[in-house]
């Protein structure tokens, strides 16, 4: 799913399917943020998950909060768990392992409620990307660059992936190792597996997480996670913790969880250069666009060579030609008015981690500022604000009934709804940039 982040919704992770690639089946899925970073004075983006100070922006169904109503009791819990738990011995969980995993184990309505908050509180791209790369976020990642130098220096040569990347996923899940969750995981995915609304999605990672149980690399009382079951300094779901967890300490044990985040970053690099990731290559580089661009070339499937953009006028932020790291697409994520960027095949690699472009230039921009890289210089559209989920499905409902099918009226600003935008704003002479903001949607009223 490619998407133009003009703002996002902060959700959950009940609402990420693993697809049938790699870049999706073993996608650590994200988690939450709220109030303050290691340092009291990081100002994080307000969330409802844990651990408290991850910055993935999370694009959920559409569904509305009304919709749904987390209907269940102790008892038809406990009816599932022993349906479930002869679905497990079939999956070569030993029954001692059930034992000792539910033991105590009770529905919790607390995940169902954090499940069912569609969270309407959103975010403009800039605003996030103010908490993501705060000088806060940077001067810790610093800090955590440095101690952990001798080991992230070793992960980078084992798995050729630049460590200040996999500080950066370290800084945006978990605030580096502060906020890891301490939900028991077992209790939460079970609760999240008995819920009608993802059950067999949740099921699997409950099947996962009793197999990583059984292995021996985490004790029962340790095996603690986010709400939904996210685990670690990097917050890996079960299944991707099974595909790309590695034991780098050699230990016998892909521990995530512990104090000790050397399984943790070797795990992410490993994730990282299993998806392709190109070392020493940039994820992308703001770019300044020239007058009178063609906005429609601003298109993720329109890739050239960086000097082959700039023959157009699409050069670096120092008047020359961004060196030729490899194809690259233009990106403005917040329309004509805001940064551009050529991004490159590690953007896409970030992407797979998560989908949402706010969060793959959020790690970006953090990895390039704790390498000593300055700020992003081009301005924003301040003025703006994000639009409410009910305004985006509201934009996408005028724009089909004008002529400009989204094909979806689902509340998400994917490319569809980005192709339906630019066909609008060149019906009545705007530039066709496809940033879907709330002038474009008085207009259509």
């Amino acid at each position: 799913m490619r998407i133009q982040v003009t703002a996002f919704v902060l959700t959950l992770v009940g609402t990420t399917a693993l697809a049938e690639t790699l870049r999706d089946t073993t996608r650590p899925v994200s988690r939450s943020a709220t109030e303050a970073e290691v340092s009291r004075n990081m100002v994080s983006l307000v969330s409802v998950t844990a651990p408290r100070n991850s910055l993935r922006p999370f694009l959920r169904p559409a569904v509305s909060p009304a919709s749904v109503s987390p209907v269940a009791n102790q008892a038809g819990f406990e009816d599932w768990i022993r349906a479930f738990r002869t679905r497990a011995l079939q999956q070569d969980i030993s029954g001692d392992v059930l034992d000792r995993a539910f033991t105590n184990v009770q529905y919790d309505a607390d995940v169902i409620r954090r499940d069912r908050n569609q969270s309407e509180f959103t975010k403009t791209i800039w605003d996030y990307l103010d908490s993501a790369a705060s000088d806060a976020r940077v001067t810790n990642g610093k800090a955590a660059l440095h101690k952990h130098m001798d080991v992230l220096g070793q992960i980078e040569a084992r798995y050729n992936v630049d460590k200040d990347v996999v500080v950066a996923i370290w800084g945006l899940e978990s605030a580096y190792g502060t906020f890891r969750g301490s939900n028991p995981v077992i209790g939460s995915l079970a609760t999240l597996a008995f819920d009608a609304r993802r059950s067999a999605f949740f099921e699997q990672q409950l099947i996962e997480a009793l197999k990583i149980l059984q292995s021996g690399d985490v004790d029962l009382a340790n095996f603690t996670g986010s709400w939904a079951g996210a685990m670690g300094h990097t917050q890996f779901i079960p299944t991707s913790y099974q595909s790309l967890a590695v034991d780098f300490d050699g230990d016998g044990r892909r521990d995530i969880w512990s104090d000790d985040p050397a399984d943790a970053l070797a795990s992410t690099a490993n994730y990282l250069a299993k998806n392709g990731w190109v070392k020493g290559a940039p994820w992308g580089v703001e770019v300044t666009i020239p007058q009178g661009f063609d906005y429609r070339l601003a298109d993720r499937n329109t890739k050239r060579l960086p000097s082959d953009w700039a023959k157009i006028g699409v050069i670096g932020l120092d008047g020359a030609a961004v060196p030729d790291h490899g194809d690259a697409s233009v990106l403005l994520p917040a329309g004509a008015r805001g940064a551009a960027f050529l991004i490159f095949k590690n953007f896409d690699v970030i992407e797979t981690y998560n989908t949402a472009d706010a969060y793959v230039i959020g790690v970006g921009h953090l990895s390039d500022r704790i390498t000593g890289s300055g700020p992003i210089q081009s301005g924003w559209p301040r003025e703006d604000r994000a639009l409410t989920y009910g305004e985006r499905k509201e934009l996408q409902r005028l724009l089909t009934a004008k002529g400009f099918d989204t094909q979806k009226i689902d509340g998400k600003i994917g490319p569809l709804t980005i192709n339906a935008v630019r066909a609008f704003q060149a019906s009545v002479g705007d530039i066709p940039d496809g940033y879907a903001s709330l002038n474009i949607l008085r207009k259509l009223r």
